[in-house]
């Protein structure tokens, strides 16, 4: 592979002088605006003016250029709108347009990879121009280790589920590179290094590590290749995705083509803790087999959930296997719910019913009436939530204590998620309650289900 920040890069302008390679009569002069503006995320390339032909005769030659040296890898860095920029001058879909372009006609594909923090407002042009985005920061902490796992491994937890849904063949959201293979080197602890490398896998990231290849100790040799985790990130089944709330106990799962649900299990809290895994997050109740995916272990038959005790920053990977009946879900729009203090409702196309329950801050809350169970018992209640940034709120039922949930942003304020959040009921009417305290910011609400 080969890396390339966007734009023409200072040094090749040489007062315009500088011929093009294959665009007979075109110099760098042409291919750049007269003020010599610059670009990327960095401003150390001048920002290409594709109004002229000459600018993608340009691109058309780099990338004969790199076929023809028998790269099949290009990374275009410092890619706007993102790399922490905005405005005229660092709006690079033109550019990626046109390598797209370009790489088509080379004579050999090319995957083309966009980094870095790329704008999730401009997610539809990178999945038509691209192979893949980085979706974050840099994972490197440029510390006295290659990462650290406050410094932005554990922030792809909070920032990858927007992203999940656009993720598929010819795209992929790229979390960047998979530090795993010395712990020393990494800064990371086995738990740490054994999530990294889960969620890289689960998520469909591109796999590609920044260790040095020369000292990978027997651990992270191991991780770098099980097969099984590999077979999880190059299947067929969509990218994985919270189905719990975004607290430091989570649960993410994607269900394969064969029936089989990939489940990871993660606690990301700073002391050991217990985390379940319910089958009704997955849409199923009864029984289950699971196979342990990291230990290539089969675990056994398990009824209803699956409940591990997992270190600081710890995690499990299974293969699930539903011997048991789809559930039945009952569903109570938030609009038709009772509401206090800021609350209101606003239109929602891709709300279920048209609409939604927003402004849930400063008290403002939401209540669901009579929401109806057989017998009583902890019910995992479907939450479909809009928010353009993570937000928590407290849920709680009838007279019962509230329990503060983190909701994952969802992208922008126009696209719905689903997770699921525990919560204790009786049997016959319950009444539910979502607030955003008195001093908080609570997501939009769509509606809630609870299982029949």
């Amino acid at each position: 592979g080969i890396y390339l920040p966007v734009g023409l890069e200072k040094a090749a302008y040489n007062d315009g002088r500088t011929p093009i390679w294959n665009a007979e009569g075109c110099t760098t002069a042409d291919i750049v605006y007269d003020d010599l503006r610059t670009t990327n995320g960095w401003d150390s390339s001048y920002k290409i003016d594709f109004s002229d032909p000459c600018a993608q005769k340009y691109i058309d030659s780099q990338a004969r250029m790199f076929a023809d040296w028998g790269y099949d890898f290009l990374k275009l860095d410092g890619v706007g709108p993102g790399s922490f920029k905005s405005g005229d001058n660092y709006d690079n879909v033109a550019d990626v347009a046109a390598w797209q372009k370009a790489i088509a006609t080379a004579g050999r594909p090319i995957h083309l990879e966009l980094s870095w923090s790329l704008d999730y407002g401009h997610v539809e042009d990178w999945k038509k121009y691209s192979n893949g985005w980085r979706i974050d920061t840099d994972v490197e902490c440029y510390c006295n280790t290659l990462v650290g796992w406050e410094n932005s491994v554990d922030d792809r937890w909070d920032d990858a589920p927007a992203w999940t849904d656009h993720a598929g063949p010819g795209g992929w959201n790229d979390l960047d590179s998979l530090n795993v293979g010395n712990g020393e080197m990494d800064g990371l602890t086995n738990a740490e290094r054994q999530s990294y490398a889960t969620l890289w896998a689960i998520a469909k990231s591109p796999l590609y590590t920044g260790d040095d290849l020369t000292r990978l100790d027997s651990y992270g040799l191991s991780l770098l290749t099980n097969r099984e985790v590999i077979a999880i990130n190059q299947s067929s089944a969509p990218p994985a995705e919270p189905v719990t709330a975004s607290d430091p106990q989570q649960v993410w799962a994607a269900k394969n083509p064969d029936g089989t649900y990939t489940v990871a299990l993660f606690n990301l809290a700073d002391a050991p803790a217990s985390v379940t895994a319910d089958w009704s997050t997955l849409g199923f109740q009864g029984k289950a087999s699971v196979r342990d995916v990291w230990n290539r272990e089969k675990l056994g038959t398990y009824r209803d959930r699956i409940t591990q005790a997992l270190p600081a920053h710890g995690s499990r990977l299974f293969t699930v296997t539903s011997h048991g009946t789809d559930l039945e879900w009952t569903g109570y729009e938030a609009e038709a719910g009772t509401l206090s203090g800021n609350a209101s409702t606003a239109g929602c196309s891709a709300c279920s019913d048209g609409r939604k329950v927003g402004n849930l801050y400063g008290g403002g809350k939401l209540t669901l009436d009579n929401v109806v169970v057989h017998k009583a018992g902890t019910y995992q209640v479907k939450v479909s939530y809009i928010s353009g940034d993570a937000r928590s709120a407290l849920v709680s039922a009838n007279d019962g204590g509230a329990t503060s949930h983190k909701f994952a942003s969802t992208g922008d304020w126009g696209t719905v998620n689903v997770v699921h959040v525990p919560v204790k009921l009786k049997a016959g009417a319950n009444t539910i309650t979502i607030d955003s305290g008195s001093d908080g910011y609570a997501p939009d609400i769509d509606r809630i289900d609870v299982q029949k």
